[in-house]
């Protein structure tokens, strides 16, 4: 079963579907939990997020992040071939994950009108949400995360993670705006990380996150060396 999050404001889009995750994690404690980037998407790995399960973990619950390039996704060919393909291997397999009893979870902001159509048609639940004047949430996108980041500024980065774990903020969320805003400097460039540099980070990012799955530093200890390493 799908849930699908997406809309213009980008923030509470992201903010919301962790909130979400979160909450399911809460209400049932057994769910087996993954996030899938962009890049992580494949065949097997969406087969694996339809039928997985087993003796001991009775369901799934898989988060697909920004699984759509934007218009300007990649600085090369081939990157924007590989993201492209992202997208198309998921709407191949999009009646598997229908179909699966596996909780899928697709955060897609600033999605295109046409595969918003595809994909809410498929989804068992939808949450959209636009951008409106003067819109004021408690806690959600963390402004204050992304900017040091994009100023690479690695004393403002560790602060600011050290503060979002404080308050309670899970390291997958944390980390999934950090590899957010990653590939949105690769998208619109910047003055302070060239694209080289900016796709090296996207990368980074990704490696850290298999090595923590894989058994290696926890997550939010993961996150403390990466801000002191940018």
């Amino acid at each position: 079963m799908i849930y699908l999050f997406h809309g213009t404001d980008v923030e509470r889009v992201r903010a919301k579907a962790f909130e979400w995750v979160a909450a399911a994690r809460k209400k049932e404690p057994n769910l087996a939990y993954v996030r899938l980037t962009r890049e992580e998407l494949s065949s097997a790995a969406l087969e694996d997020a339809a039928l997985s399960g087993g003796l001991f973990v009775s369901r799934l619950l898989v988060l697909i992040d920004d699984p759509f390039p934007a218009a300007r996704a990649a600085s090369t060919d081939e990157e924007s071939d590989t993201q492209e393909n992202a997208g198309s291997i998921l709407e191949e397999h999009l009646d598997a994950l229908v179909a699966s009893d596996n909780a899928i979870v697709i955060l897609a902001p600033k999605l295109a009108a046409a595969k918003a159509k595809k994909l809410v048609a498929k989804a068992t639940k939808e949450y959209t949400f636009d951008k409106r004047a003067a819109s004021i949430e408690a806690r959600g996108f963390n402004s204050g995360l992304v900017n040091a980041l994009s100023a690479r500024s690695r004393e403002k980065l560790w602060l600011e993670v050290n503060r979002a774990l404080r308050a309670g903020d899970a390291p997958e969320m944390l980390h999934g705006l950090l590899h957010w805003k990653a590939r949105d400097l690769m998208e619109k460039g910047s003055r302070v990380w060239s694209p080289a540099e900016s796709r090296a980070l996207s990368l980074a990012l990704i490696e850290l996150l298999q090595n923590s799955r894989r058994g290696g530093l926890d997550l939010s200890l993961s996150l403390e060396h990466f801000a002191l390493s940018v």
